[in-house]
């Protein structure tokens, strides 16, 4: 296969009610492979919505703060678990369609929350990428990720990886993955601003790869709705409701190619992005530049990566 139809679905998750999230994100990833979508991209978090309280709210960073407090006990009873049942129609659709689907989700691992990029793939278990340093206030939400959610998913056409966010302006993790050799990469933002945009483009161009670049839509009313949803509060409603903004994630999706150009944009809304990429660019664009290979220099520069998982806490037998 030389030519890969995609789509990126640009739209408005259910905040924090991440069961009804799913509901929504099956029948938008449906449909997008009904309209012959081979890979399907979701934004940054889409079950369970991006935290815009972290930013938005005035106050949610104080020590203590009820609101924040509950969100929290909120997003902890709400997140998806390992082999967690609720996911099951979206890996059933992958294994019916042959499609790949990634989307972004609140994890719990114990007792910690992870963001993590999922990637549903026919036929085979889900491919995790947890973000390695949530940015700015985001760490009073999520814990750091480890080495060992750096990977890759070799499908038929190709590889397909992803990163989150401000791990695009990582340069090693951005050269790890450039050696895992991406046909395809999923870059998960909770919006696509102009410098998100930028950073996504300069990925396709060092990569040598398409890069769909994958925003939300989001605004205060959706956080209320999916307040409703996962049982409501008064702490977190009232801090919610000192949000100035409506409308707070706005799209602008797009979808690089591999010298930077752009092949499709959204605009702001809710939309279904698609694109038919041509996978011989790849290699053309290789000619004059391969970060991994010829235009690197191993003899000056060295990357060690370290793929074990990072538990903390390690029972040996006796």
């Amino acid at each position: 296969m030389t030519m890969l139809p995609v789509a990126i679905v640009q739209a408005a998750p259910i905040p924090l009610a991440i069961g009804d999230g799913i509901d929504k994100a099956v029948r938008l990833a449906r449909a997008a492979i009904d309209g012959g979508a081979r890979l399907v991209a979701f934004g940054e978090t889409f079950l369970g919505g991006y935290p815009l309280w972290l930013d938005e709210a005035p106050g949610a960073a104080l020590w203590d703060h009820p609101g924040s407090k509950a969100l929290h006990r909120i997003l902890m009873d709400q997140a998806v678990v390992a082999d967690d049942e609720r996911l099951l129609p979206l890996q059933e659709l992958c294994d019916a369609s042959g499609a790949v689907i990634s989307i972004g989700a609140h994890e719990r691992v114990r007792r910690s929350l992870y963001n993590n990029q999922l990637t549903f793939r026919p036929g085979l278990p889900v491919l995790d990428h947890r973000k390695l340093v949530p940015t700015h206030g985001e760490r009073l939400v999520w814990m750091r990720g480890d080495g060992s959610t750096l990977g890759i998913h070799q499908a038929e056409w190709g590889r397909v990886g992803s990163l989150i966010c401000w791990e695009h302006w990582m340069p090693l993790a951005r050269a790890a993955m450039h050696n895992l050799g991406e046909s395809v990469h999923v870059a998960a933002w909770p919006t696509v601003r102009e410098q998100y945009a930028i950073a996504s483009r300069h990925y396709a161009m060092e990569g040598r790869c398409f890069v769909l670049a994958a925003g939300l839509v989001q605004s205060k009313d959706d956080l209320f709705d999916g307040l409703e949803r996962a049982g409501g509060s008064d702490e977190a409603r009232e801090l919610m409701a000192a949000i100035p903004e409506d409308v707070l994630n706005r799209g602008g999706s797009i979808i690089a190619a591999p010298d930077a150009r752009i092949v499709a944009q959204a605009g702001e809304g809710e939309e279904t992005l698609f694109a038919e990429l041509d996978l011989t660019e790849i290699e053309e664009g290789l000619a004059s530049l391969d970060t991994d290979g010829h235009y690197s220099r191993p003899d000056v520069f060295e990357l060690r990566v370290d793929p074990r998982a990072r538990n903390g806490v390690e029972w040996n037998d006796r």
